[in-house]
């Protein structure tokens, strides 16, 4: 496995999901529900941004006025955290010289700048944390996002040499079995790169951002509470998730409890 050492590169974090949605309000009430998410804001044009105390999970209130290249409803793009974006952007346009950077407005409900990944996903960044002004250690908590990728090395070579991220050691699981399949990690949340094109059991064919998960205090009284409001069944055989959840939209929402999530070399995050 090539390795990439970044100069400069201290600090390069997932702090921030959006999500484009049908009933913005809807869907942040079902996360305050049922995950503990705490509100920090809202937009004129009905934009919502929740906090798991770490991250900013932002519902975007589907209109025209959005103009995103892919106006689909459900999990759009992630957001990164760094401590140099002039840095990233040069590292960027290194590894693609004909990448595109983009100015975001830089509010509660966006980024500073974008960037895209080599299949077009929109990667916000942000030097200040996406708004979120005091972290907090609690649960639930995200720690985790999944990608389908036609090629999921490429993707896994953006977030290793512009972003710095790091392989952990669950792909070797999958190295093992022939498959494609990339694990990365950031210090505190875990980035799987999935195939897009797979007859894996459980798979599902949602191409770009395909789920996140939950790291979560006990299992029990959250399943029996999701259990009617949404579809959610066990996930027994997947190196992360105790359950895959849905939301009132359909988006996927890994559950773990008893297994955690590796978020670097030799480190997981657990509940205990």
């Amino acid at each position: 496995m090539a390795k990439t050492i970044l100069r400069g590169c201290q600090m390069a974090r997932i702090r921030y999901l959006a999500f484009l949605c049908n009933q913005a309000d809807r869907i942040a009430d079902f996360y305050v529900t049922h995950f503990g998410l705490t509100e920090m804001g809202r937009s004129k044009d009905g934009d919502i941004s929740l906090t798991d105390g770490f991250a900013n999970l932002t519902f975007l209130q589907m209109r025209p006025k959005l103009g995103e290249p892919r106006m689909e409803v459900g999990l759009h793009h992630i957001g990164i955290e760094v401590d140099d974006i002039e840095a990233v952007k040069d590292r960027y346009l290194k590894f693609n010289p004909n990448g595109v950077i983009v100015p975001e407005e830089g509010d509660l409900h966006h980024g500073t700048h974008r960037i895209y990944d080599p299949e077009c996903n929109p990667v916000s960044l942000s030097m200040t944390g996406f708004g979120v002004k005091t972290i907090e250690e609690r649960l639930p908590r995200m720690r985790h996002v999944a990608f389908n990728a036609l090629y999921c090395e490429g993707i896994r070579n953006f977030y290793v040499e512009v972003l710095g991220f790091r392989e952990v050691k669950t792909t070797s699981l999958w190295r093992k079995r022939g498959e494609p399949n990339r694990f990365l990690g950031d210090g505190h949340s875990n980035l799987a790169i999935h195939p897009f094109y797979t007859d894996n059991f459980g798979h599902e064919a949602r191409y770009g951002v395909n789920h996140f998960g939950f790291l979560v205090p006990e299992l029990d009284n959250l399943v029996a509470a999701l259990k009617k409001v949404v579809p959610i069944a066990a996930r027994p055989d997947r190196p992360y998730e105790d359950y895959r959840a849905r939301d009132p939209e359909g988006n996927g929402i890994d559950i773990s409890y008893t297994k955690g999530f590796e978020v670097d070399l030799d480190k997981w995050d657990l509940v205990a």
